[in-house]
């Protein structure tokens, strides 16, 4: 029995599909207690973690070496008066330390804030200042703790600070720290309703917004890995993420310990396909999980045998028909898409005892009742395009979705406005009620895998001297799915040139995370805009 049949019953059809979830947990559930540490206990030389990087370096690690080096950090965190409540930011990238920490910090109450080694100092300084962190854990690697150390200045900020592997200065190498700490751990009280983990996601008029999920955020993401991913118990699940996005928390965590599966993590900075095949063959990965750029990389280079490999799935944007066929003709194995946000867990997929729909979403978890609705409220026909909501069921605790929005209770009001949550993507669905998306009715880009509001980028843009009015954009890319593209007014004086368009790029790139660089540039008279002087960036997109 799976450690995840002690906290809900699901139910499944003739073919294993599930048709009903029904959770059923403790008042004080704590996945670091009740999944690692019981774990741990039932069967302490059971894999959680095989962890390898680029350099030839690797570790396997079982469940009761996770609850060691957890039970070790967080007393660390405690004798440094981090406790239930805390804000730690982790900047940990693929390093195993990563999954100790986040532990730790479950164990003792800590809000956990993933974020990626890829932001600017410009991007952590807005993090600290709004998250209100007490203390940062994090890499030595690209240069984060000098980046840290300019943004805390340039937000005022005193915080505790951590670093894994080396000595930095003005750091305290946790690693090192560990080995002297005990890893004796008297339970924390916590509640099942406490806020456990924020991410930043991005937003389309204005910077990102923190996103708050309590401790039953775990529990929904059992159907993510078992149904969707379909990581199974002792197999090895990838997926490939960085612990700053809550891909992490989709494919890299939670649900596929609570179904027994252990945790593939490759530690890697420059994606290169043939390694990620070698990584499944030498490990024999059984489940898999990418976002739809690394199979376009894969079916372009064409992909070697992977005998161990049984199931492969994807989400994050939009997958080709043609690169769904290939796959397959490949492989042999079936992409499965699915569908969720940073706000929730797994909302709609091609599931586990159902044949996968080329180019959709598939049906909804059973966890949620799902509809697509009309600008009026109203039910879509079939092939009718509406918007993605969430109804509440009955009794429901809203199991997955987040609790807040940090520090802003208008925004999460008017997300969940005439008693639906509004997630803001446009879909249909046909006649057998299989879903398919169609786009965002906000204006959120989705490239190469990452979201990226247009805000953030023309915040920048808009510095450069040359540029009078802009807006940002995302136009098909056959790579990344979308490319950035900056639409741009000159002030007077400037005139359209190629150099200048390579000037705008290069003075916006240098201060923009890679994943928000501007690929393309389009100088325009005058923007296209409503009455009310806004912009209207369908019109540029069209």
């Amino acid at each position: 029995m799976s450690i995840s049949q002690l906290y809900c019953r699901e139910i499944t059809d003739e073919n294993g599909a599930i048709t009903d979830f029904l959770p059923d947990y403790p008042f004080n559930f704590n996945f670091g207690y009740d999944v690692v540490d019981l774990q741990a206990e039932k069967e302490p030389s059971k894999r959680a973690l095989v962890w390898c990087n680029v350099e030839g370096e690797e570790h396997i690690f079982t469940f009761s070496d996770i609850k060691k080096y957890s039970n070790k950090m967080a007393n660390i965190f405690l004798s440094n008066g981090i406790k239930r409540g805390s804000r730690v930011m982790l900047i940990l990238k693929r390093h195993y330390e990563y999954w100790f920490a986040i532990i730790a910090l479950h164990k003792i109450g800590a809000i956990a804030i993933p974020a990626s080694h890829m932001l600017t100092v410009s991007d952590f300084s807005y993090r600290l200042r709004t998250s209100k962190a007490d203390a940062i854990v994090c890499t030595v690697q690209n240069e984060i703790p000098e980046k840290i150390k300019e943004a805390l200045k340039e937000c005022r900020k005193n915080v505790k600070l951590w670093c894994v592997q080396k000595d930095v200065e003005g750091f305290e190498n946790l690693t090192a720290a560990a080995e002297n700490a005990s890893d004796e751990l008297e339970r924390i009280p916590t509640l099942a309703s406490d806020p456990m983990l924020m991410y930043f996601t991005s937003g389309t008029t204005g910077y990102p917004k923190g996103v708050i999920h309590n401790y039953t955020y775990p529990l929904a993401h059992i159907i993510t890995a078992r149904y969707w991913q379909q990581a199974e118990d002792n197999g090895l699940h990838f997926t490939v993420a960085e612990t700053g996005w809550a891909k992490a928390s989709w494919g890299k965590l939670y649900g596929q310990w609570l179904t027994g599966s252990a945790v593939m993590v490759y530690d890697f900075d420059n994606f290169e396909p043939k390694q990620l095949i070698n990584i499944i063959n030498r490990y024999k990965v059984t489940s898999f999980c990418a976002p739809p750029t690394v199979y376009r990389y894969l079916v372009r280079k064409g992909i070697p045998k992977m005998p161990s490999l049984k199931h492969a799935s994807t989400a994050g944007e939009m997958l080709s028909p043609d690169i769904f066929r290939k796959f397959t003709e490949q492989t042999g194995l079936t992409l499965s898409e699915g569908y969720g946000q940073t706000e929730t867990t797994l909302l709609i997929a091609n599931f586990k005892g159902r044949k996968a729909v080329e180019g959709s979403m598939g049906i909804p978890s059973p966890l949620y009742d799902i509809e697509l609705r009309t600008k009026d409220g109203k039910k879509t026909a079939p092939g009718e395009i509406g918007e993605v909501v969430i109804i509440p069921k009955k009794n429901d605790s809203h199991m997955g979705i987040f609790c807040a929005y940090l520090d802003n209770e208008e925004q999460y009001e008017y997300v969940w406005r005439d008693g639906v949550y509004h997630t803001g993507d446009a879909a249909y669905i046909d006649e057998n009620g299989i879903f398919y998306f169609h786009g965002r009715f906000d204006d959120i880009i989705k490239t190469g895998g990452f979201r990226v509001g247009p805000y953030e980028v023309e915040n920048i843009l808009i510095e450069h001297p040359a540029v009078v009015e802009c807006s940002v954009i995302g136009v098909p890319d056959s790579l990344r799915g979308q490319a950035i593209k900056a639409v741009v007014v000159l002030e007077n004086g400037y005139s359209p040139s190629g150099k200048l368009e390579i000037d705008i790029k290069e003075f916006c790139n240098r201060k923009l995370a890679e994943y928000k660089w501007i690929r393309l540039v389009e100088f325009v008279k005058e923007m296209p805009k409503t009455i009310s002087g806004k912009i209207v960036k369908p019109a540029l997109r069209g």
